[in-house]
């Protein structure tokens, strides 16, 4: 299993290259991007679990890179930790008040940094900041994004549920059921990067539940894709026998139905919301209404 993913954004090659063996072989998945705009986009591709970010780049600097990481919804919460020759206290603090983590300067001591790392990644796990299946921000997060709603305008919450899965996870095991789980977040994360914008936030609320708010108009089209492409995928996570009778035969006799989503959508474009509370209630309850309607199809 692995330790989490790193991302780190070095421009110096014989720096990043050792970097990436290095935390490879500590069991980390590791991402390297030499500028400042390649680490942005693989962050919209594949959320990390920490950064490693060099604050001199050849097309931006690292100051500007956590401003824009901190400032978009999806990045806000990863951890950064800023790497540089730069050791002015000056340098330290511009760095801090924008939001990163940590901050070590070369030549470093790799022991250190692997610390610093782990410490880091360990600390937001342990603060339920993050959930350490999918690697999406979890109930603390999703709370504050609920509350930033509330002073907002026009955004939609898709509240997703995978129907079916315990029956799955009874006849599969665990960690089968967890591969479903990271290959929703893969979904949501693609879907959304194709459908929604960079202000959008997918969570995972709880075992079988994700949120997903979005500013996009394109909620009839985001949806479609999202279910369209979880029917295909899921069919591989079923033995072929599972795959052609429609689901996992119960010792009764009653046919348990292959996973699928539920949704339930509200807007503050449909409907005045007055707190958090009531946008969560609505939600379920659209979503519970719409698995009703599939299990009737």
């Amino acid at each position: 299993m692995s330790n989490g993913r790193i991302l780190i954004v070095e421009d110096d090659f014989d720096i990043s290259n050792m970097l990436r063996i290095f935390f490879t072989g500590q069991g980390y998945h590791v991402d390297v991007a030499a500028r400042g705009n390649d680490a942005l986009e693989i962050c919209r591709k594949k959320l990390p679990d920490l950064i490693v970010l060099d604050i001199m780049l050849p097309d931006m600097n690292g100051y500007e890179v956590c401003k824009v990481m901190r400032t978009t919804t999806r990045t806000s919460h990863i951890p950064i930790i800023f790497l540089t020759q730069k050791d002015e206290r000056s340098d330290r603090i511009a760095g801090l008040e924008l939001g990163a983590d940590d901050y070590i300067t070369k030549p470093f001591d790799i022991e250190e940094l692997k610390l610093r790392v782990r410490t880091a990644i360990n600390t937001y796990k342990r603060h339920n900041m993050t959930d350490p299946i999918t690697g999406l921000p979890s109930s603390r997060l999703i709370e504050d994004q609920l509350r930033a709603l509330m002073r907002t305008k026009d955004w939609t919450y898709l509240q997703i549920g995978i129907d079916h899965i315990e029956p799955f996870s009874d006849e599969y095991g665990f960690l089968a059921r967890d591969e479903v789980l990271r290959f929703t977040t893969l979904l949501l994360n693609e879907v959304d990067d194709e459908h929604g914008t960079l202000d959008d936030f997918v969570g995972h609320a709880t075992s079988n539940t994700f949120v997903l708010v979005t500013k996009t108009e394109n909620i009839t089209s985001m949806v479609n894709e999202l279910r369209q492409q979880f029917d295909e995928g899921i069919l591989s996570h079923y033995s072929f026998i599972d795959r052609e009778q429609g689901g996992i035969m119960q010792p009764d006799g009653n046919l348990v139905p292959l996973m699928k989503l539920s949704i339930g959508i509200v807007s503050d474009k449909t409907q005045r919301f007055s707190d958090i509370r009531e946008i969560t209630e609505t939600a379920a309850e659209m979503r519970r209404l719409d698995r009703d309607k599939q299990a009737q199809q």
